[in-house]
């Protein structure tokens, strides 16, 4: 018996905005240094001329630096926006052909790495003291740094938390089945 589909509107909308935000982020990032200040296709990274003073991992003297750890999040942030998008493809666009539960496995697998992400930027700036972001104004560094870090913990915890929750309902479900079959058959 196939187990029914859940789709959550937030879920799906999250992911829907975040997908673009993810790409333009880790194009920024690889394409460094043709889109930093002065490049050829700075214009349409141009807010990171600002973030980049607010956090020196988007800046110029990380790139300079080779500090690698902005482009190997951005390939992070490809993988997570490709498991994000599957989701989507797979509970709205052609949702009869994804097997039953991957969905919300892929969904839940893209959410973990967003969340693990963040955790580990987050404590990176922890560990050495604020060494990115450290020089802001209380209000910088609220506003451009931990108001959106924060979200980017919070929604993956809650998608986490409601596609977890719906996976281990259905493996409750299918062992309560599977069980009902071994009676039937013994009887």
């Amino acid at each position: 018996m196939a187990m029914a589909r859940k789709t959550y509107a937030w879920i799906s909308l999250w992911f829907l905005i975040t997908a673009p935000l993810m790409i333009w982020d880790a194009g920024y990032c690889l394409m460094r240094p043709r889109s930093l200040p002065g490049g050829d296709w700075h214009w349409f990274w141009k807010p990171y001329e600002l973030y980049g003073m607010v956090d020196y991992v988007y800046g110029v003297k990380a790139f300079e630096d080779g500090d690698g750890f902005a482009s190997a999040a951005a390939i992070l942030n490809l993988l997570e926006t490709f498991a994000n998008l599957a989701y989507l493809v797979g509970t709205h666009v052609c949702a009869s052909s994804f097997p039953p539960g991957a969905a919300p496995l892929v969904g839940y697998t893209g959410a973990t790495a967003t969340l693990a992400k963040t955790i580990l930027y987050s404590s990176q700036e922890y560990f050495c003291n604020g060494c990115a972001v450290g020089h802001n104004t209380p209000f910088n560094l609220f506003a451009f740094w931990i108001f959106p870090n924060v979200m980017w913990i919070i929604f993956p915890s809650c998608i986490m938390w409601r596609l977890g929750g719906d996976m281990m309902l259905d493996i409750r479900k299918a062992h309560g089945q599977v069980a009902e079959n071994l009676r039937s058959k013994r009887s």
